[in-house]
């Protein structure tokens, strides 16, 4: 909550994780679904507001997607020239997904979303596992459980040796999605309140904001909005219109609107 590093921010202001993960959360709420071609105008629009803090795969497909390049073809290229796209870009903006949709379902559809930018199937896999435990979380899930199901769904080898057996590794912060994840992960899943798990993630240094996005996602869907420290959500950029977005996403989830229908329907169901 400090302002300054490397980028001069302000105390509280969002970084690119916050601005694609809104990019997913308003797109999921205005297409009422996983829409690609919607979601990467959205993540184009948020792109050229702020294109330095973004990482090495985004940036350079959002500048061939904004030369006019396919977003198919121009992750493959990013992947090609990069010498690999397995950036953690894809994981900490995938949370919302978790939201939207249950967990089994959340799963496949984060897959889709991080190889609209990262063709890397490990960024991939590092992302489905972590939107799935957000999704089992903040249906109520314990860690424990919300944990086995993304291990049991896991189908990528180094993702499940690595983030199934956290415990067994160092925390890296680094931009490899595994390092990422596994450090988010391993912050969560040891820490006893909101507060301690994500100051023991951010204070690791490394890509701070990232491993604290994505143990913040986790963390929030377990304890909810009311854990977070009063000190600093009242410092958040935008803290108002996030939490209204979040609620519009809750309240559009997939299972909400399936209730509904039943709900509407319980005359003529068996």
């Amino acid at each position: 909550m400090r302002p300054g590093g490397r980028h001069f921010r302000r105390a509280g202001q969002y970084t690119d994780d916050t601005l694609q993960a809104l990019a997913v959360a308003e797109s999921l709420i205005a297409c009422e679904r996983f829409d690609p071609s919607d979601l990467v105008q959205r993540f184009l629009s948020g792109y050229r507001k702020r294109p330095e803090w973004y990482g090495p795969t985004s940036s350079a497909f959002f500048d061939l997607v904004g030369s006019g390049t396919p977003p198919h073809h121009a992750a493959w290229l990013v992947h090609r020239r990069n010498g690999g796209s397995r950036t953690n870009g894809s994981v900490m903006r995938g949370f919302p997904l978790g939201i939207f949709y249950p967990a089994d379902h959340a799963y496949t559809i984060s897959i889709d979303c991080s190889r609209i930018t990262h063709y890397d199937t490990v960024a991939a896999h590092c992302s489905a596992w972590m939107t799935m435990m957000a999704a089992d979380l903040c249906r109520g899930a314990t860690r424990r459980r919300a944990f086995m199901h993304a291990r049991s769904r896991c189908l990528n080898a180094e993702v499940l040796a690595v983030l199934g057996s956290f415990e067994r590794y160092p925390r890296i912060p680094s931009l490899d999605a595994v390092q990422c994840a596994h450090a988010a992960l391993s912050c969560f899943m040891n820490a006893r309140t909101f507060e301690n798990a994500l100051l023991a993630a951010v204070n690791l240094g490394g890509d701070a904001d990232t491993v604290g996005a994505c143990c913040g996602a986790l963390a929030g869907a377990y304890w909810g909005m009311n854990a977070v420290p009063e000190r600093w959500s009242r410092m958040i950029e935008g803290y108002d219109e996030l939490i209204r977005i979040a609620g519009a996403l809750w309240e559009s989830r997939e299972d909400r609107k399936e209730q509904r229908w039943r709900a509407d329907n319980r005359e003529f169901l068996p």
